[in-house]
């Protein structure tokens, strides 16, 4: 069966898009055929994989209006045999206005997804910095929730609001949905403050944090401007190594834990 993991948390800057990207690119090294989803308006995940946003034709925009199947819009990343993207463009911010006059609407992504999902053994959904109506679609089309959490107190604080919603989502529209768990994002061991974000985490919420965690590094903010994430860019820096390590963990079957009560 298809892993459909959705990366969600509502406050922007905490490495979403990074984590989908670089997961990405390390499951196809590892043989794993895998599609990324960009669900945001800001296109960042699909600036980031190298393509022009604005050039393109077609987008998930098209899919959720009716226009396109997702087959038709995905794009194979070049460089990385084994990894399709199905991007964004502006226009998504559209989709939204739209989805609120569907019945069904927290399901149109998962709908949409389902013809493809035999194509591939991962499915990465890219969630904007919000819990709209896009954000809903990527939880509902998810078997799974992984939360990109920067070792910060304002980071941390959203974390109980995002379970309250991924709780909603459980309860209206995807009974099946669980957290993966916690990744620890930009996380400095050298200073107290983050290694405490980093122990309360798990003791608040019941929720695993994921190891290792991603070490803050200049790397990450090179890669994007270069079209490449940074297994690509530096794959022997901390960042890669963590990433291809947290790849392997995820891919491992059993690593799911259940949404505290």
């Amino acid at each position: 069966m298809t892993d459909v993991l959705a990366v969600a948390n509502q406050k922007g800057g905490v490495a979403k898009t990074t984590t989908v990207h670089s997961l990405g690119v390390a499951s196809a090294e590892l043989g794993r055929r895998t599609l990324v989803v960009d669900l945001d308006p800001q296109a960042c995940l699909t600036f980031s994989l190298g393509f022009d946003p604005d050039a393109l034709e077609s987008s998930l925009h098209d899919v959720f209006v009716r226009r396109q199947e997702v087959a038709d819009v995905a794009l194979p990343v070049p460089g990385v045999p084994g990894l399709d993207l199905l991007p964004a463009t502006i226009d998504l911010a559209g989709s939204e206005v739209h989805l609120l006059t569907r019945t069904g609407r927290e399901h149109v992504l998962a709908r949409a997804l389902e013809p493809v999902l035999d194509r591939y053994d991962l499915v990465l959904i890219d969630c904007p910095p919000s819990l709209g109506v896009l954000t809903i679609n990527g939880l509902t089309a998810a078997r799974s929730v992984l939360i990109p959490l920067q070792c910060e107190a304002l980071s941390h604080r959203g974390v109980g609001q995002l379970l309250e919603t991924i709780e909603d989502v459980r309860a209206f529209a995807n009974s099946e949905l669980t957290v993966r768990g916690v990744i620890a994002t930009m996380y400095d061991d050298r200073t107290k403050h983050s290694r405490h974000i980093f122990e309360e985490v798990q003791a608040r919420y019941g929720i695993p944090v994921l190891q290792p965690p991603v070490r803050k590094s200049i790397r990450f903010a090179e890669a994007p401007a270069r079209g490449k994430s940074i297994l690509q860019h530096a794959p022997n820096s901390p960042g890669a190594q963590a990433y291809r390590a947290l790849a392997a963990e995820l891919l491992h079957p059993g690593v799911v834990a259940g949404i505290p009560g």
